[in-house]
């Protein structure tokens, strides 16, 4: 049977706290928070790692690996009914269109992403983290782990999920983000020691919550991690403008937590932090181009590589040989294409220089604003 949840209706929820750690089990901790009020959860719970033994390096060192009480479990029945407890609480707190990611490696999150299904959670992506720089297999007895895996949903099939497609393709160099990430591991000056040694054994590299943070929130959003550790995610939504709560057990991960998010310097300019959705601006014809004056009918647009070219006629159309008609049908039609985006197509040429006309729709965008 389903967790209740709260109902989409048109009240709001009341506000859960704000860039805040909260210590203490993160189960009894999200019930207490008010239902449906942060909009994204990031979980990097225990991976149940069930290692047998100390594991060495073949100059005989010893690996630095994670052997915490923290990821211990008497045996996969617990852990999944670990799962389900604080994913039904995760889905209580998120709000109807939130989102969830979680993080996890072979070990736990195949169980994870049953767990998730069963709650009634929508799957939307599964993440490949593919690392640079993965630690080797030392026995030589299977394929390196050089991956770990994100699964991203929505709370239920229904919600209206966020998603800055614009933000992901521009960090992308304007290629659409693929679901296989390349990023290196924490290392260096980013990863917390004591005393010489990891502060934490799974630290996981700012990079990684940079993406997900900016591709599923909207500045000054809630993001909720209700495995906190040294406080990646609050370091992470400060630097992006969104607040979080950080929940975590271990007292000595809080006060780490803590210092870290202090010296994080907040950025004044909110719009620094949000990309506006292309579907969310308004619309100007390409004939609003040619009477505001911005083109000239004749004036004759080509590709980029100077291959096909079309003059402007008066109505906001294009004539190239015997064929008429809108920029992105001329543009389909010199090209033998099933279809065309003209905007991105035609060039026109100011001082020898080659210029897309898309520069202008923004020109007049603004003006217009």
């Amino acid at each position: 049977m389903l967790p209740p949840m709260p109902g989409k209706t048109k009240n709001a929820a009341p506000p859960a706290p704000r860039d805040m750690i909260l210590q203490g089990d993160c189960v009894e901790l999200m019930n207490g928070l008010p239902a449906g009020s942060v909009d994204m959860v990031f979980a990097d719970p225990p991976y149940n790692l069930q290692l047998e033994g100390e594991l060495h390096r073949p100059n005989n060192s010893k690996v630095d690996a994670v052997d915490d009480d923290w990821d211990r479990f008497e045996s996969f029945a617990a852990y999944d009914a670990f799962s389900r407890d604080w994913l039904a609480a995760a889905r209580r707190v998120l709000k109807p269109d939130g989102t969830l990611w979680v993080i996890g490696s072979y070990h736990n999150i195949f169980r994870v992403g049953t767990v998730l299904q069963d709650l009634g959670y929508w799957i939307l992506n599964d993440v490949i983290w593919r690392k640079t720089n993965p630690m080797p297999n030392f026995r030589g007895r299977r394929f390196t782990n050089a991956h770990e895996t994100l699964i991203w949903c929505a709370r239920d099939a229904e919600s209206k999920y966020r998603f800055n497609y614009e933000a992901m393709k521009n960090l992308n160099d304007e290629l659409q983000m693929r679901s296989d990430w390349t990023i290196p591991l924490c290392t260096g000056q980013e990863r917390l020691k004591q005393d010489g040694k990891k502060a934490h054994p799974t630290q996981k590299p700012e990079a990684l919550l940079y993406r997900a943070i900016l591709s599923a929130t909207e500045v000054g959003e809630v993001v909720l991690d209700p495995f906190f550790g040294t406080g990646t995610t609050g370091a992470v939504a400060r630097k992006l403008g969104r607040h979080f709560i950080g929940l975590e057990r271990e007292a000595e991960y809080v006060d780490l937590a803590r210092a870290r998010i202090d010296k994080v310097a907040p950025v004044d300019d909110p719009s620094l932090f949000t990309t506006p959705a292309k579907r969310s601006q308004p619309r100007i014809p390409f004939g609003w181009l040619v009477e505001r004056g911005l083109l000239r009918p004749g004036t004759v647009l080509c590709d980029s590589g100077r291959r096909h070219a079309a003059r402007v006629r008066a109505d906001g159309t294009l004539i190239a040989a015997d064929f008429r008609g809108s920029i992105h049908q001329v543009g389909a039609y010199v090209q033998k294409a099933p279809a065309c985006n003209g905007w991105q197509f035609w060039y026109f040429e100011h001082r020898g220089e080659l210029i897309p006309i898309d520069v202008l729709r923004q020109k007049l965008r603004a003006e217009l604003h």
